[in-house]
């Protein structure tokens, strides 16, 4: 059993620095709600990934690209981005933006609604590692919405905030009854950034240093994870059997 325990544990991180980090930030929730309340005054537009999910989910911007509100794509290779009328709106929502200290790219509000699925996958690039960080901060959201990254189920109460690597294989179920609103901050990691993630644990000298195991190692931990049966084992699975392919 002891044996199980630690090959569980060596699983579920070798593929991630860190899956997730829950901030020590509380935010106002009231005052998100009543910010929240006039965006959803605005025409939202469906969420441009159409075939990584099932039923309704929208968003709209607070800062795009062009500076448009419904230009809601994740510009990375675009150097400038506007704040949009609609953030203007939204004081406290800007000092939240603003307490983050690095260059800001698209900033959205996502709006998931009862019955909505987004299914299992990877955002390929979009985790610290590789010079990312993805904010959430949910403003609205219930008991029943299931939030799976790599295996693991998180609890985002309204108010938190989190960075998530969203390159580990991730999933979100609405099974409530109301619509599950997060604003959502994409940024560059910068050295202010490095500073934050290292008091929350992340190991710069882990960056792009493969872990290697011996090939019985590496069986076991195949077994072990087969027995997790869950999309974020199995996408290891794979990269494990490559591994001992590959292996002289």
């Amino acid at each position: 059993m002891r044996n199980n325990k630690h090959l569980t544990n060596i699983t579920k991180n070798i593929s991630a620095l860190l899956k997730y980090i829950r901030f020590s930030q509380n935010y106002n929730v009231p005052l998100l709600k009543a910010e929240l309340a006039l965006a959803l005054k605005q025409n939202w537009v469906n969420h441009f990934n159409r075939q990584d999910y099932e039923g309704n989910w929208q968003c709209i911007a607070l800062r795009s690209a062009s500076g448009n509100e419904h230009d809601v794509s994740a510009h990375y290779g675009v150097d400038h981005h506007q704040d949009t009328p609609l953030l203007k709106q939204l004081p406290y929502i800007q000092s939240i933006i603003q307490e983050w200290q690095c260059p800001k790219h698209t900033i959205r509000l996502l709006a998931l609604h009862p019955g909505a699925e987004i299914k299992p996958h990877r955002d390929r690039g979009c985790n610290y590692e590789g010079g990312v960080l993805r904010i959430h901060v949910p403003i609205q959201t219930n008991s029943e919405l299931k939030f799976m990254v790599a295996g693991e189920q998180l609890k985002l109460d309204e108010g938190s905030c989190w960075y998530i690597d969203f390159d580990q294989t991730h999933s979100i179920i609405n099974a409530g009854d109301n619509v599950r609103v997060h604003l959502v901050i994409d940024a560059l990691r910068n050295e202010w950034t490095d500073r934050l993630f290292e008091t929350y644990g992340y190991k710069f000298e882990a960056e792009n240093q493969p872990q290697t195991f011996d090939r019985i190692t590496t069986l076991m931990m195949i077994g072990e994870l087969e027995r997790m049966d869950t999309q974020g084992a199995k996408d290891l699975i794979v990269e494990l059997k490559k591994q001992i392919a590959c292996a002289p």
